[in-house]
């Protein structure tokens, strides 16, 4: 699918990944709306890029998103993609450690929110020639991380939730992508207490070169696509053997710390 001149809409746009996303399909010729949860990182966006509106909304919350297809329809009278990539990350605590508050913020935000999202456009895509709804996971959807598990446990739904619409969406012309990016270098650590030790030689991938994955794989109608080395990775020793492939995550977990 080619996304000049399509009417995304696009959650988490404010930073990293959301961003560049916004950023590189405008330069597409895409119409975005770009959503996020930081007026002030919608007001940045608008003013630097073309073929956009912005809408402040909390992906948490059912009501604002239902708020927000009203006030998208005030100026547009279609839909042809939706990309959920709006998600937030858990404090590095162990699961007995996690406020209930904590916990159901994690699931409303990477799961009900793409969710309710989705719910709500589902029959207004149905309607176009050609549609996309695209998912973006983690590859912490898919391998179990110590000290992520509820944040693991919503990208996982997530990823069967795509994984449902594919089968269900078949016969229609709606297209389905579920991404799983490995490390990327965004800001989304500061909201979980962590940072990266200064001395470890472990590499992320650029949010530039992400959304421009992502993008290539819409274009080519892809249905899952791994980005960065060590998703694909983790994804083929998950597969060969999960017990050694969890030990060696938690080796290379060490070079995380609290800040």
């Amino acid at each position: 699918m080619k996304v000049k001149g399509k009417k995304i809409i696009l959650t988490g746009a404010g930073s990293g990944i959301g961003r560049e996303l916004a950023i590189q399909l405008s330069k597409k010729g895409a119409i975005v709306a770009a959503l996020d949860i930081n007026s002030d990182s919608l007001v940045k966006l608008e003013n630097e890029i073309s073929n956009i509106s912005t809408y402040a909304v909390d992906m948490s919350n059912n009501e604002s998103i239902d708020k927000f297809k009203e006030e998208y329809y005030k100026t547009n009278d279609s839909v042809d993609m939706i990309i959920n990539n709006a998600g937030i990350i858990q404090p590095f605590f162990n699961v007995e450690k996690l406020e209930d508050s904590t916990i159901n913020k994690i699931m409303n935000v990477n799961f009900f929110g793409p969710l309710r999202l989705t719910k709500i456009f589902i029959n207004d895509l149905l309607k176009r020639k050609e549609a996309y709804i695209v998912n973006i996971s983690s590859m912490g959807g898919f391998f179990p991380f110590p000290g992520q598990t509820i944040y693991g446990a919503s990208k996982a739904a997530l990823k069967l939730f795509t994984e449902g619409l594919y089968a269900e969406l078949l016969d229609t012309k709606v297209k389905v992508m579920i991404v799983f990016p490995g490390a990327v270098n965004t800001n989304i650590t500061k909201n979980s207490g962590i940072e990266i030790d200064s001395n470890s030689s472990y590499k992320t991938l650029s949010p530039a070169k992400a959304a421009d994955t992502i993008i290539k794989g819409i274009e080519k109608n892809k249905f899952q696509l791994y980005i960065g080395g060590d998703s694909k990775i983790m994804h083929f020793l998950y597969n060969l053997n999960p017990k050694s492939a969890i030990k060696m995550i938690n080796k290379q977990m060490k070079n995380l710390k609290k800040s």
